[in-house]
């Protein structure tokens, strides 16, 4: 199979109300607040006239309809869900460390949910996907954590290093090349 070096937009959905609060929203199938529709239809603009080879998304309807505003006709990619949360989820960090005290996402047990080693399997087979069938650019339309570690991976980097990348709802991200070098090229634009 051939390997590209293709560019990889990410798009991070636009706010929920469990993003709003800061609630672990991983499977639930929350829908976009009315803002989250509003930045998602700004990006359309942005991607206007973009060819992008393959399009993917998250089957959750958060990102789906992300991308359905943003102009997109994607695949539904489900490996592109984000972390599950298990027993975590709809609750915040900051409810957990009251029970858990210094629990992260990136370095404790998530009980009955995924570890970052597995998230990190599925961003490594997105990759993968994308490095075979897209000649030039793809865009995938996903969730933070998902695409945080997606970019570390990316990069080389082990999936905690996704810890230090932030990421705002309805924002366009590029990961590309430098000389042969995987790169994160834009971030939260």
């Amino acid at each position: 199979m051939t390997s590209y070096e293709p560019e990889l937009w990410l798009i991070r959905h636009g706010l929920t109300e469990w993003a709003r609060d800061r609630r672990h929203t991983g499977r639930s199938d929350i829908p976009l607040l009315p803002e989250g529709e509003e930045g998602a239809s700004a990006l359309a603009p942005r991607l206007a006239g973009v060819h992008f080879d393959l399009q993917l998304a998250s089957p959750l309807q958060r990102a789906w309809r992300t991308a359905e505003l943003a102009g997109l006709d994607p695949k539904a990619e489900p490996d592109a869900l984000e972390w599950d949360y298990g027993d975590y989820e709809g609750i915040t960090t900051a409810q957990i460390q009251e029970k858990v005290p210094g629990w992260s996402i990136w370095t404790s047990p998530v009980p009955g949910g995924e570890t970052v080693e597995q998230v990190a399997a599925r961003a490594d087979a997105v990759i993968a996907r994308v490095r075979a069938q897209a000649p030039d650019r793809a865009v995938v339309v996903a969730h933070a954590h998902f695409l945080r570690v997606l970019a570390s991976r990316w990069i080389g980097q082990e999936p905690h290093l996704a810890a230090h990348l932030a990421l705002h709802t309805s924002t366009l991200s590029v990961l590309g090349w430098d000389r042969g070098t995987p790169v994160i090229d834009r971030w939260n634009g």
